[in-house]
């Protein structure tokens, strides 16, 4: 009888790590909150990611980089935070929200003046004509977009002339559908948004002394459950094979 009982248990145990090997290693879910700009680049990425990490899961979480970080501060459960600039980035590190240490200033854009296809407009100075009777601008206080907008037609000395034409929107996204449909006459947005819409043309670049400097920093938000696996995913952001991926969507790597 105790033989046999031996047997059982021995049988089970092959058993129970017979089943530990079926189910291969235990999968991660990473939470990425991401400036809104960055759509279609962050999933082209997480894909590659995904062929070396095949335990790794991503699910992402699109928005203005403000209404991101105040998501963060009211205790969202996210893993990474890439924002279209510093300053809510800053706020959660004086926060203690970030580790420090993981954060790298990653990417940088441009910002660019759009209208539909068939517009006539020329330029900056063309918003102020009765012509262009609304201009779609992403929120300043939530969208970075929005608040090099701002800064831009401050610095052209167009914001008093214009600004009962400005319609806000929540994000980058939104502004390139407000003039893709013809719901704006203009709108402004990161060269990387209307480079490749078919439905815009790019009117004209603002000048870079026109705005703050657009960065894209990047960092593991502390009280993000997966920790390590946050970090080799921001690691893997800055290395050549995600800075081909970035470049071919038009960003352009920042140096370190």
């Amino acid at each position: 009888m105790v033989h046999a009982a031996q047997c059982v248990l021995a049988g089970l145990s092959v058993g129970v790590l017979a089943l530990g090997a079926c189910r291969g290693p235990a999968r991660t879910t990473l939470t990425i909150s991401v400036a809104a700009s960055l759509t279609e680049t962050i999933g082209e990425i997480e894909a590659q990611y995904r062929q070396t990490h095949a335990s790794v899961d991503f699910r992402n979480n699109f928005g203005g980089s403000g209404v991101l970080a105040r998501e963060i501060e009211q205790g969202a459960p996210v893993d990474v935070f890439l924002s279209a600039a510093a300053g809510p980035m800053d706020e959660l590190q004086a926060k203690g929200l970030i580790d420090a240490g993981t954060r790298h200033d990653l990417l940088s854009n441009k910002l660019v003046l759009i209208a539909p296809r068939d517009s006539r407009l020329q330029g900056f100075a063309g918003l102020a004509d009765a012509s262009v009777r609304q201009i779609a601008l992403g929120d300043p206080g939530s969208v970075p977009a929005g608040q090099y907008g701002e800064e831009t037609l401050m610095a052209l000395k167009l914001y008093e002339r214009v600004k009962g034409k400005i319609v806000l929107a929540k994000d980058v996204r939104q502004v390139l559908t407000y003039v893709e449909t013809g719901n704006a006459d203009a709108g402004l947005v990161y060269a990387t948004d209307g480079q490749n819409d078919a439905r815009v043309r790019v009117v004209e670049t603002a000048a870079e002394e026109t705005h703050e400097p657009i960065v894209y920093p990047v960092a593991v938000v502390g009280a993000g459950r997966e920790s390590g696996a946050a970090q080799q995913f921001v690691e893997y952001l800055r290395s050549p094979a995600a800075a081909a991926i970035f470049g071919k969507h038009g960003f352009t790597m920042s140096s370190w």
